[in-house]
């Protein structure tokens, strides 16, 4: 078996989060050394991204590469892997309760599309600014319709 070679710049970081009865391990390798060989503009970095996750004894592993902009002097390796973690805090905050609990996939509107995202973005802010969780706003504006003419108003019952 021949040795795998790496390259001279490689550098790693890690990180492990306990949380939610799941332990999340998330580990970064990042170079620069194929930038030179790639065709793609502005590339300053190569990463590759593993995430392993165990929850109640079943553990699972997804793998990402990703190439960004920026380079070494300005994002190392810790850095990198804080970024795609936030990437992936937004995407579960707002685009994951777009989909599923607004069913914006299943949406049919073409023309005014942009509208109502931005109407849907609008409610998760007033609904968030509250303290509350989408499931319970949902729940409590049931029962309720005056509280939801308060948030839009800015009015407190």
């Amino acid at each position: 078996m021949e040795p795998v070679l790496l390259p001279p710049d490689l550098k790693i970081a890690e990180s492990v989060d306990k949380e939610h009865g799941r332990i999340e391990i998330r580990r970064i390798a990042v170079s620069a050394e194929v930038i030179p060989h790639l065709a793609w503009p502005g590339a300053a970095q190569v990463a590759r991204i593993e995430r392993i996750r165990e929850i109640g004894g079943k553990a699972s592993t997804e793998t990402a590469y990703t190439v960004t902009s920026l380079t070494a002097a300005e994002a190392g390796p810790e850095r990198l892997l804080e970024l795609s973690r936030n990437h992936w805090a937004i995407e579960n905050r707002l685009h994951y309760v777009r989909d599923v609990t607004f069913n914006e996939d299943r949406c049919r509107v073409r023309s005014g599309a942009r509208a109502l995202a931005a109407i849907r973005n609008l409610v998760l802010h007033l609904i968030r600014s509250r303290g509350m969780s989408v499931p319970e706003a949902r729940e409590n504006f049931r029962e309720d319709r005056a509280q939801v003419i308060a948030l839009v108003t800015g009015r407190i019952l």
